[in-house]
């Protein structure tokens, strides 16, 4: 068999090649006008691929489906039990052909936090050690929100001459989630959010932007992190 070159290039420690990092986000769903419907997976694929270029884990690219509780209707989800079984898929096709023995899923998307109840079942279908980081979902702010929207001036996907009707809630329901009522009554957090973007509106930083990313990669690192020394007895 080929002796693959495991401590070739900027890499630290051999056994990194063992830890996966893979996106998860939403594609389909609406962030108002200013920001495209597949904001969480590219900010998400951000996070996971820069965490991989700095500690040299392998990037496992992007889950496509997304999750979001029933109170809540802004885009195209799918089940939480769908969620799992793709996760699943993808992690077992990425374990069999690149030899990963653990991964990093760096979540975007708050309607996805709910896949921590089968991250188990998840590990025991696959034989991975799987961590979840949702850090940017923590950091962020509301839902199409400034967070957001300066994440977007970094990365480029943000329609700058719209953001002046990112707060038009009346047709933007889904900014700061206050259009769902009953999601709102149902969540302190989400009610919260809301109150920000009603109160408050909506900002574009750069430097911002660039701090929320920055807190997210540095998160994900730290998992890595945590899964030698914990995992490969680093």
């Amino acid at each position: 068999m080929l002796n693959l070159r495991l401590n070739a290039g900027n890499v630290q420690n051999p056994n990194v090649h063992k830890i996966g990092i893979i996106a998860l986000g939403s594609h389909l769903e609406n962030h108002g006008p200013a920001l495209p419907i597949d904001t969480d997976a590219k900010i998400a694929s951000y996070i996971a691929f820069n965490a991989a270029l700095e500690s040299g884990a392998k990037f496992l690219g992007v889950i496509y489906p997304a999750h979001e509780i029933k109170e809540i209707n802004h885009g195209i989800h799918v089940s939480l039990e769908d969620l799992s079984n793709e996760i699943i898929k993808v992690l077992k096709s990425a374990k069999n052909y690149l030899g990963i023995s653990s991964v990093i899923i760096v979540n975007g998307h708050g309607g996805n936090l709910p896949i921590v109840t089968c991250l188990y079942d998840i590990e025991e279908e696959t034989d991975l050690l799987i961590t979840l980081n949702s850090k940017i979902i923590e950091s962020e702010g509301p839902h199409g929100g400034s967070g957001e929207l300066s994440m977007a001036k970094v990365l480029g996907i943000i329609d700058e001459s719209e953001v002046k009707n990112q707060t038009n809630l009346s047709k933007y329901g889904e900014v700061g989630l206050s259009m769902f009522t009953q999601a709102r009554l149902n969540d302190p957090k989400i009610e919260e959010s809301a109150i920000d973007i009603q109160e408050n509106g909506v900002y574009v930083d750069e430097v911002y932007g660039n701090e929320l990313l920055k807190l997210a990669i540095n998160s994900v690192l730290l998992d890595v992190e945590k899964q030698l020394d914990s995992h490969y007895g680093y």
